[in-house]
């Protein structure tokens, strides 16, 4: 099962935000990441949560 990943910097563009509040959001355990090799990822789905938790399930 292939999962689509978003890089750092996609991510900040797609859901504009910045880089100081993503990894704010994931020190805090609302934002799940992943390393492969010295990249950081973030996969789709956890983004389409996380988003979800902060409008209250609406997104």
């Amino acid at each position: 099962m292939k999962q689509e990943l978003l890089t750092v910097a996609q991510f900040k563009e797609r859901y504009q935000i910045s880089h100081t509040a993503l990894y704010r959001q994931r020190n805090a355990g609302l934002l799940r990441t992943i390393k492969i090799g010295a990249s950081t990822r973030i996969r789709v789905a956890d983004a389409e949560a996380w988003l979800a938790k902060l409008s209250g399930g609406a997104a």
